[in-house]
């Protein structure tokens, strides 16, 4: 089930201290209007009971959609340099709930689930787009490092991610979005042939995928920062 919790918040507008509930878990299966509401942009904005000011809490909860073979754990953007460390603390909390530590009925399901870590709505959103549109975040996340090599320019620095927001036949659809105010710096498209070349043709990106593939946290932000794990061979043949 999907659970919300009572907490008191302080308005970033006129410092008014009020009573919201926030989200701690999401169960996609049975409330599939919380994943539309991610997907809208629109999930935990909440409007002060003084003001009417509308701000979005940052996300801290774990994301489950069976049915779509989804575990995901989505923090703050902020946190995203202590990656490592989180990471190994949510692969915890999925062996309790789903893995090896839970009751077999719970096993069950979380033998087909694929375990992610993100910082940040950008990344949340991101993950729940690219399932709905049947790409590989792995070879997603080659392709973007990919991309870099032949953009004009790039607005790379600490707190701008690169993000996908949907796709067609012909094209893919990207922004540069400040993480944690969701602020989209620009836009645009490239044929949809960067990624399709390398999910028909991975082998050459084997040794990339295989870091990217190592853990939870599939970004290739992590890259540029230490992924902080040795991959598995298995991985690097996924």
């Amino acid at each position: 089930m999907s659970l919300f919790v009572q907490m008191n918040l302080t308005c970033p507008s006129c410092k008014a201290v009020f009573t919201c509930k926030a989200v701690g878990s999401v169960n996609a299966d049975r409330r599939a209007d919380l994943r539309d509401e991610i997907l809208e942009n629109r999930f935990q904005i909440i409007s002060c009971s003084e003001c009417e000011h509308e701000f979005r809490l940052e996300p801290d909860f774990n994301y489950l959609d069976a049915g779509r073979h989804q575990w995901i754990a989505a923090l703050p953007a902020r946190q995203l340099r202590d990656h490592v460390e989180i990471a190994a603390e949510k692969q915890a909390v999925f062996e309790t709930s789903y893995g090896s530590q839970a009751p077999s009925a719970a096993q069950s399901i979380g033998k087909a689930l694929k375990t992610r870590l993100v910082f940040g709505w950008p990344a949340m959103r991101e993950k729940l787009i690219l399932e709905e549109l049947g790409f590989d975040d792995i070879l997603m996340e080659v392709a973007k490092l990919d991309l870099l090599r032949i953009l004009p320019s790039a607005p790379l620095r600490e707190g701008v991610e690169l993000r996908l927001t949907g796709a067609n036949d012909e094209f893919l659809d990207f922004i540069w979005v400040e993480a944690s105010s969701e602020e989209v710096l620009n836009g645009f498209q490239v044929p949809r042939r960067l990624y399709d070349e390398i999910a028909a043709n991975p082998e050459p990106w084997v040794p990339v995928r295989a870091m990217l593939a190592a853990g939870m946290f599939v970004d290739m932000q992590k890259l540029f920062m230490g992924e902080g794990e040795v991959p598995a061979e298995d991985d690097a043949a996924a």
